[in-house]
């Protein structure tokens, strides 16, 4: 395979490497682990996927660090995050130490895809596991597969750090019937679709949703997590049972105490948007993506045209850590 990359034209989407690695799940019991160059799948037009969506993913990636390792942040908490949501679907969890094994595997079979210290960009790696019993009857499929796939994407930022407009949807009914949040921590996004189609068409970047029984609480935005930074410097993130639990936003949370800022985790007023110094929106693809402005209805809420400097502090000390410049005390980093 031809794998010269550019590394600073790469963007953040799909590329064929070497390998995969994949898993399958018979008789009660996962197989080895086995690598392999197809990108092909073959499925029954009745999988229990296709028709009852029993469908989950993760998110990762793999970093060059300033002295020569590959690294990977965190797939412990990725696995553990998998058998969560594995366990919400009625799916069979994966050894956790089998599942940081073939992580470390596929980065390694596919290392020379690994973009180069100092180009911004990461192996990212996605894990997909989802139903292959043929079926009509609306029930847990008997047979899965776990694919772990790897990708090299470039810088999120290129051009610096643009803050983005958000929209939280007023139509509700119609937008978010159901809420989104413990579908989406299924590793299930389907549900956000079509409100953020509205922030869209509003020319807005990404929706906020609030909660889905009153709608005066913030839940998360339609890609990532919600992080308000007040005006006495107090990093605020929601607590509630909808929102996704993001690796990044747990990171930060602790990156923040580390540096001497208070960090509540607790349910956040739609009101206190007002009252917001900085918002940002925090993933594994981005780590931060700070919130310019954020409509809601009649109102908007500005928080500037630049990243705040608590947000960049907190983004700093992350992207340091994932790639070797700051010390790694929390002991994140999983060599390849």
């Amino acid at each position: 395979m031809d794998n010269k990359i550019n590394w600073d034209e790469l963007g953040f989407g799909f590329m064929p490497v070497k390998s995969n690695i994949r898993f399958s799940y018979r008789d009660g019991k996962w197989s080895d682990p086995v690598l392999t160059s197809s990108y092909d799948i073959t499925l029954n037009v009745a999988a229990n996927c296709l028709h009852y969506g029993q469908a989950i993913f993760e998110g990762g990636k793999a970093f060059t660090c300033s002295d020569g390792r590959v690294c990977i942040f965190r797939p412990d908490e990725n696995a553990k995050r998998l058998n969560s949501s594995a366990r919400y679907l009625q799916m069979p969890a994966i050894d956790e130490k089998a599942f940081v094994e073939a992580v470390r595997a596929v980065v390694r079979d596919n290392i020379e895809f690994v973009p180069p210290y100092g180009t911004g960009g990461a192996l990212y790696i996605r894990p997909v596991m989802f139903g292959t019993s043929p079926q009509i009857g609306v029930n847990a499929s008997k047979n899965y597969e776990l694919i772990i796939m790897v990708v090299p994407v470039g810088a999120y930022y290129k051009g610096g750090i643009k803050p983005v407009r958000a929209m939280i949807p007023t139509d509700l009914d119609r937008a978010a019937p159901h809420g989104t949040g413990h579908i989406k921590a299924a590793g299930n996004y389907a549900a956000s679709l079509y409100p953020s189609r509205l922030a869209h068409d509003m020319g807005c970047s990404v929706a906020l949703f609030l909660d889905p029984r009153e709608h005066k609480y913030i839940d998360e935005f339609g890609t990532s997590n919600f992080i308000g930074i007040t005006r006495d410097g107090v990093y605020v993130t929601p607590k509630s049972p909808s929102v996704l639990p993001s690796i990044t936003n747990k990171s930060l949370s602790q990156v923040a105490e580390d540096l001497g800022i208070k960090v509540e985790r607790r349910p956040v007023a739609v009101t206190e948007l007002a009252d917001m110094a900085e918002v940002g929106a925090c993933g594994t693809a981005v780590v931060i993506t700070p919130v310019g402005e954020i409509v809601y209805g009649d109102k908007v809420f500005k928080y500037g045209d630049t990243i705040g400097p608590v947000l960049q502090k907190l983004y700093d000390a992350l992207v340091g850590i994932q790639h070797g410049t700051r010390p790694d005390i929390h002991h994140w980093l999983f060599e390849a």
